[in-house]
């Protein structure tokens, strides 16, 4: 996988400036239906109360009294869930503009993704954590991998073990594994990571392998990576014997799997280009970009001919790993890779449910691998993921209840993240500055 594939090109600088905090001291969602995450549930009639970037009060309408001064926001047949998390996203680097950068930002947020977990770091890229926490940036709150570890960036184990022990130094949140190292130079991050008590996750070097990584504490395998080889999955009918081995190895290590569906397609080379040129969310970057990804895609594609029965296989093995995993009760985060080839930041996770329900995953299923799995991996880290009193007040208000289809998430009243409420007209707005930006300002957002 390329390190970075989106390069946005401006024609206009965009203002996203986060604004002046509201100033009610409190933020009361009133007579709203809650879906607090915890169980496959609604409560209804229910009173949500705000502070700061807390959750303080959540109970029946009759039980909980609103403070004087508090900003009421209307919960009559609406629905208040959790924020989602992007869980491999990818944020561009400090060498990039910074309207650039903020455009990233605003469009995970805009789509109710109030976590993301960067997974491809540069240096001078933690200033953005801290911008976000501090609400300088509109930007979801990050967690950041470091500079990846790879064949092109690590030559020996002993580089391994020194980039291990840099990056915790520096305070990344996690270190990124890409293909290319060599068993020794994995085993020594491997070993220095658990020394000084820093997560690994990402790819599975080729000499490495599922087994062994799993083995070795790896926490997170994104993209399904290592589970199709190891079961077989190139060549037809995956390999049953072996698939239930290593669902139990990722059960039994407590590893997480991030799926990222539909992106893996566009890699394969087996999704619709036709169908894929016509999503709306591409007023959102540049022409060019869009070209670039055709171009690539097209690429891709016409070397594909003699192998595409081993790439459709390929993609088949993905969709029953993944259903065999919600079986099996592996634990499973959401996300998409974006930006990506065709993954728009924040609307690529509306394309990726779509997957995860053609794998045979409910809606509660599908949320709870954006919710509180999030919160339960980050726990270490930080209180969120449920909508419960002392978590962090990351929450959409939606129009219709995604459990009953998890499609509605769509449909939203608006976003609160980490306290502070924007209403979907206010998203809206500045969704059309950012076409406006590519110039797409004549299309709606």
């Amino acid at each position: 996988m390329p390190a970075f594939a989106m390069t946005f090109i401006l024609t206009l600088l965009v203002s996203l400036d986060p604004g002046p905090q509201d100033n009610h001291p409190v933020t009361a969602f009133v007579n709203v239906s809650v879906i607090p995450m915890d169980t496959d549930r609604v409560l209804r009639n229910y009173t949500v109360l705000v502070e700061g970037d807390q959750i303080i009060a959540v109970g029946p309408r009759a039980e909980v009294t609103i403070p004087d001064g508090a900003m009421r926001i209307d919960g009559i047949g609406k629905f208040l869930m959790p924020g989602l998390a992007e869980m491999h996203g990818h944020i561009p680097p400090p060498s990039q503009p910074s309207s650039e950068i903020e455009n990233v930002l605003f469009l995970y947020v805009a789509n109710g993704i109030t976590t993301v977990r960067g997974m491809l770091g540069y240096p001078g890229q933690l200033e953005l954590r801290e911008r976000a926490l501090s609400g300088d940036l509109l930007s979801p709150t990050l967690y950041l991998a470091g500079p990846s570890f790879s064949g092109n960036s690590i030559s020996s184990p002993e580089q391994a073990v020194r980039r291990v022990h840099e990056q915790q130094k520096e305070g990344w949140d996690l270190l990124k594994i890409h293909p290319g190292l060599t068993l020794a130079e994995y085993d020594a991050m491997a070993g220095a990571a658990r020394e000084v008590n820093i997560d690994f996750g990402g790819h599975v070097p080729a000499d490495v392998g599922i087994e062994h990584a799993i083995a070795s504490g790896q926490l997170t395998f994104d993209h399904l990576d290592g589970y199709v080889d190891y079961v077989e999955g190139d060549r037809g009918p995956i390999n049953r014997i072996r698939l239930k081995k290593i669902l139990q190895k990722t059960s039994d290590a407590g590893a997480w799997v991030v799926p990222t569906m539909v992106l893996w397609e566009t890699v394969l080379g087996v999704a619709d280009l036709d169908d894929m040129k016509t999503w709306p969310e591409l007023k959102y970057v540049s022409a060019q970009t869009v070209s670039n990804w055709v171009r690539a895609f097209e690429n891709r594609r016409s070397g594909l001919p003699s192998d595409m029965t081993t790439a459709l296989n390929i993609a088949d093995a993905r969709m029953e790993l993944l259903a065999a995993m919600n079986r099996a009760d592996i634990q499973i985060l959401m996300g998409t890779d974006a930006p990506q080839q065709f993954s728009v930041p924040g609307f690529s996770l509306h394309r990726e449910i779509e997957k995860m329900v053609e794998a045979g995953m409910s809606p509660y299923e599908v949320l709870r691998s954006g919710t509180i799995n999030v919160g339960r991996y980050f726990s270490d880290k930080d209180d969120f993921g449920t909508i419960e009193v002392g978590k962090r007040a990351d929450m959409i208000l939606l129009n219709a209840n995604p459990l009953e289809n998890v499609r509605n998430i769509s449909q939203r009243t608006g976003v609160m993240l980490r306290g502070k409420w924007l209403p979907e007209e206010e998203i809206q707005r500045k969704l059309a500055e950012v076409a406006a930006s590519y110039g797409n300002g004549m299309k709606k957002p």
